[in-house]
């Protein structure tokens, strides 16, 4: 299996970004990975090894550039020709930590859609309080959905969650401000009798509050308000260990407190890191895209890779494709 990786995306690209490969070709024997980018700035940090190889480029993406003009016009940039690799056939699957938007441009122009997908979905997997985690999509790829599009959603997290997390029936909620089933607007009214009759294990609506305690294995909504809860869960849990840290270093007593308590800390830290579940994924497209956290370590990009394995391995695009085909020959679409 081969893996395309964007070198020089991220926070802390190229060095962490190479650390993390080469993480996981040791830990995956069945895996090549190609890293795009300079290869000078990469080679001060890798280590000679067989199943690692190089495409030079030093034009990059950056956090600033415009997603699609810099699609279209940088053609030759790490991310770019990451993803080429995969429309060409080179390589399974690719991932970048850099900018979303773009890597989202680069998924839909580059790599290419699933035929009877509307609208492909950017999907994390966040975390829960018992730390199973949860399938969160659309958190942005799209700001604005129909209910079909929630449906569809639905469809491509259930088959995500069967194929790579091993949940043999996923229970997929629709998140909305109540349980009841006329609470909403029209798109969560209309995507709730959808999602109802379909051959889904649907639990109906959930509320944002319950979402940590795994109240439902995969959450569909719109891409506005998913942004809005990620962003939300991330900066909330941020705030509380900042608030944590604060207290502890407060006095003498606390901070003995503070060291007995480390091991502990640094175990619930993990279980609300959602980078520790790998990255968000592009569903939806011909092959496996995965954006990896900008702020991504050597850890955070081993777990991605080790998602991105899975998807494919696992033919989760495939699957999609095939269910979603035989969604519209039940309709008659």
């Amino acid at each position: 299996m081969k893996i395309a990786i964007d070198a020089m995306g991220g926070d802390h690209a190229p060095k962490e970004i190479v650390l993390g490969a080469l993480k996981a070709v040791e830990a995956f024997p069945d895996i090549e990975i190609t890293l795009v980018g300079d290869e000078n700035k990469i080679k001060e940090t890798l280590t000679s090894h067989d199943r690692i190889s190089i495409i030079h480029t030093t034009d990059v993406i950056l956090g600033t550039d415009e997603p699609v003009r810099a699609v279209r016009r940088k053609k030759n940039a790490s991310m770019v020709l990451a993803a080429q690799q995969v429309a060409d056939g080179t390589a399974d699957a690719c991932l970048s930590a850099g900018n979303t938007g773009a890597l989202m441009a680069a998924g839909l122009f580059v790599v290419g859609r699933i035929e009877g997908i509307d609208r492909p979905a950017l999907a994390p997997t966040l975390p829960t309080l018992g730390g199973e985690g949860f399938l969160l999509l659309d958190v942005g790829a799209n700001a604005d959905a129909k209910p079909e599009h929630l449906l569809q959603y639905a469809i491509m997290g259930s088959i995500y969650c069967q194929k790579v997390r091993g949940i043999s029936n996923p229970r997929v909620g629709l998140l909305n401000i109540g349980t009841e089933e006329k609470k909403g607007n029209d798109l969560t009214k209309h995507a709730f009798d959808l999602l109802k009759s379909a051959n889904l294990h649907f639990v109906g609506n959930v509320e944002a509050r319950d979402l940590l305690n795994g109240v439902a294995d995969v959450v569909v909504t719109d891409g506005f308000t998913g942004n809005m809860v990620l962003k939300t869960v991330e900066g909330t849990a941020l705030s509380m260990f900042k608030m944590l840290k604060t207290t502890l270093m407060s006095s003498f007593k606390s901070k003995l407190a503070a060291a007995i308590l480390k091991p502990n800390l640094m175990q619930l830290k993990n279980t609300l890191d959602y980078s520790e579940y790998g990255g968000a994924a592009l569903f939806g497209l011909k092959a496996p895209v995965i954006k990896a956290h900008g702020s991504s370590n050597a850890r955070a990009l081993y777990s991605a890779v080790r998602q991105t394995r899975e998807m494919a391995a696992n033919n989760v695009v495939g699957q999609i494709k095939q269910t979603i085909e035989e969604t519209k020959q039940k309709h008659g679409e």
